[in-house]
C-alpha cells in the first residue's frame, strides 16, 4: 500500500472513531429545549407573552431579581440607599457590567430602559407618576427623586411578571416603547443568535463570556448568581404534544417546558424523564367581559352570572378529573398560596350550581337575548378547553352565544375593538396568566377599574382604583392584605372579570439534566450530569 493511501485510510478511521466523541462533546455543551410555543416577539418590553418574558431573562438582566418568597433582591445593582423620608432613592450599579456589544452598562442606559418599560407596565407607570426626577448623576448611580415615598420601588423594578424591566443600551432603550427594538443586545447571561433563528422552528442562545454573576446569594427564580454551564441553548419549537413528548422520551431533546397533562402517565413511566411542578403559582385562568357593550355593561347581569361559574369544571377540562393535586378552587382575584391571597367574598363560587335560577336572575336583571360573542384562542389547549366550558355555560343559562375561535394574535386584534358585536366587537374572551402576575395589585393587569385607560374589557370601578392606589402606600404586609381583601370584595360586587380556577403546569426534563430552578424556565444553574 502506498504511504499516501495508508494515510488516507488511517485518517478516515481516525475521523470515524472521533465522530462519536465530537457528538458527545456537542451534546454535553448544548441544551436542547422545547418551549411552550414559538417565539414571535423578541422585545420583552412590548408584550405580555410569557415566551418573550423567558427569552428576555436570557438576553437581558434586571436591576433587581425576585426570589422564591416573591421578594425583590439586588441583581445588577450593588445596593441602594433611601433618604429624605423615603423620597430619595440612590441605586448603585455593580462594577464590570457589560453589554453584549462590549460596551459598559452605564446608569444612563438604565434610566432610558426604566422609562421605556414604565410606559408599558402598570406598576412602572404608577412608579413614574410618583417620580419627580429620574436621573443618572454618574456612570454607576441611578437616582429617583419622588413626590411621595414609594417603598415598593425595588419590587416594581424586579418583579418577574410581564413585561420585563429589561436593561438595554440607551441607543435601543430610546426606541418608542410601542415599537420593537431593532436589535437584541442586552447584558444578560446569554447572547441571542439572530443569524441562526428559523421562525417557527429554532432560536439559539450562546453563553455570554463577559457576564459577571452576582458574587453571593442563592440562585432561585430570577435572583442570585446566574452561572451558565452550557455553551449553547437551542429552543426547538414542536407544536404537536405527542411529537414533543416523544422527542423528550427518546433523548432527542433535553427539556420540555410544558409537559402536557394527557401525556403525563407516559412520561412518569419513563425512568429517564423527570416530571416536576417548578412554578407553584401555576396558571390562573379568567373570562374577561366587555364592560362597554350589552349585555355585560349591566352590573346586575354580571353579578347574576356568578351562580353559573363552575371553576372545577373549567380546570378539570384542562388537567382531567383524576388528579385534584393539579388544581385549586375556589380562585379569587389573587394567586392562591401567596401572601396577599384571600378567600373573602368567594361564597358565590362555592356550592351546587343552579343554572335554572341563574337563567331567571339574568332575565330579572334585564338580559334581552343580546348576542354574546365569546373569543377563544385556537393555539392553546388549555384555552380551548376553558372556552368550551364557558360556551356550554352560556347556552345552559339561556344566553345567545356565538364562538369566535382564532389564533391568539388574531384574537388580540379583535380584542382591541370597543364597539358592539355587530360592528366587529366582542363580548367575552378566555385567557390565562401565570400566578406570579396575580401576586399583588401593582402588576395585576386585569384587576383594574380605570375604564378605557385600563385592560381590555375597560371596567370602570372607581373604588377598585382607590384601593389599588392605597396599596402602594400600605405600611406593612398586614395593611397590604387588608387592602387586597377589600379589593376582592369590591371585585365580587362589580365583576371586572370572572376567575376560572388555578391549575399547576408540570415541566419535564431528562434525568441527566440537573439544577433546574423554581419558577418559570431559566437556563442558568442548569447543567448536565
Amino acid at each position: 500500500m502506498h504511504r499516501r493511501t495508508l494515510m488516507k485510510a488511517t485518517g478516515l478511521a481516525l475521523s470515524t472513531a472521533a465522530a462519536p466523541a465530537i457528538t458527545r462533546a456537542q451534546s454535553a455543551s448544548t441544551l436542547r429545549f422545547i418551549p411552550q410555543q414559538d417565539l414571535i416577539v423578541l422585545d420583552p418590553v412590548t408584550t405580555t407573552a410569557y415566551i418573550s418574558r423567558n427569552h428576555g431573562y436570557m438576553v437581558y438582566d434586571t436591576l433587581y431579581g425576585m426570589d422564591d418568597k416573591y421578594q425583590p433582591v439586588p441583581q445588577m445593582v450593588e445596593g441602594h440607599r433611601t433618604e429624605e423620608d423615603g423620597r430619595l432613592w440612590t441605586l448603585t450599579l455593580r462594577e464590570e457590567l457589560r453589554f453584549h456589544d462590549g460596551e459598559r452598562v452605564l446608569a444612563r442606559d438604565c434610566v432610558a430602559s426604566i422609562r421605556r418599560w414604565a410606559a408599558r407596565d402598570p406598576m412602572g407607570g404608577t412608579l413614574m407618576a410618583a417620580t419627580d426626577e429620574l436621573s443618572a448623576p454618574d456612570d454607576r448611580t441611578i437616582r429617583f427623586r419622588l413626590k411621595r415615598p414609594f417603598p415598593l420601588l425595588p419590587l416594581a423594578l424586579g418583579k418577574a411578571a410581564t413585561p420585563v424591566c429589561a436593561m438595554m443600551p440607551a441607543r435601543l432603550a430610546e426606541t418608542d416603547p410601542f415599537r420593537p427594538v431593532s436589535e437584541i443586545t442586552g447584558s444578560g447571561p446569554f447572547r441571542f443568535k439572530a443569524d441562526e433563528r428559523v421562525p417557527g422552528s429554532l432560536n439559539v442562545y450562546t453563553k455570554f463570556e463577559g457576564y459577571v454573576p452576582r458574587p453571593s446569594g442563592t440562585p432561585t427564580w430570577t435572583a442570585g448568581p446566574k452561572v451558565v454551564n452550557f455553551d449553547r441553548v437551542e429552543w426547538h419549537t414542536i407544536p404537536d404534544p405527542s411529537t414533543a413528548t416523544t422527542a423528550l422520551i427518546s433523548g432527542e431533546r433535553d427539556w420540555l417546558e410544558y409537559a402536557y397533562h394527557d401525556q403525563l402517565p407516559l412520561m412518569r413511566r419513563n425512568r429517564n424523564v423527570r416530571v416536576s411542578v417548578s412554578d407553584p403559582t401555576g396558571f390562573v385562568s379568567m373570562m374577561q367581559v366587555n364592560h362597554l357593550q350589552a349585555p355585560f355593561n349591566n352590573p346586575a347581569i354580571r353579578r347574576a352570572l356568578w351562580g353559573a361559574i363552575d371553576q372545577t369544571s373549567a380546570v378539570q377540562a384542562v388537567v382531567g378529573p383524576t388528579d385534584p393535586a393539579m388544581y385549586r378552587v375556589p380562585l379569587g382575584f389573587f394567586c392562591p398560596g401567596t401572601p396577599l391571597a384571600t378567600e373573602a367574598g368567594l361564597e358565590p363560587l362555592n356550592g351546587r350550581r343552579d343554572l335554572a335560577k341563574v337563567k331567571r336572575d339574568l332575565a330579572a336583571a334585564g338580559y334581552k337575548g343580546e348576542t354574546v360573542l365569546l373569543m377563544t384562542p385556537s393555539n392553546s389547549q388549555a384555552l380551548i378547553a376553558h372556552g368550551a366550558v364557558m360556551e356550554d355555560m352560556f347556552r345552559q343559562v339561556g344566553m345567545n352565544v356565538e364562538t369566535y375561535t382564532v389564533e391568539f394574535n388574531a384574537m388580540l386584534q379583535r380584542r382591541n375593538r370597543k364597539g358592539p358585536v355587530s360592528d366587529g366587537g366582542w363580548s367575552a374572551f378566555v385567557t390565562t396568566w401565570v400566578g406570579a402576575d396575580w401576586l399583588h395589585p401593582g402588576g395585576h393587569f386585569a384587576l383594574r377599574g380605570a375604564g378605557e385607560a385600563g385592560y381590555a374589557g375597560w371596567a370602570t370601578i372607581p373604588r377598585l382604583e382607590e384601593l389599588r392606589n392605597s396599596w402602594f402606600d400600605a405600611a406593612d404586609e398586614a395593611a397590604q392584605k387588608a387592602i387586597t381583601r377589600d379589593m376582592q370584595l369590591e371585585a365580587m360586587k362589580e365583576v371586572p372579570f370572572y376567575p376560572l380556577g388555578q391549575h399547576l403546569q408540570p415541566t419535564a426534563w431528562r434525568t441527566d439534566i440537573t439544577g433546574v430552578l423554581p419558577g418559570f424556565a431559566t437556563f442558568w444553574n442548569v447543567k448536565r450530569g
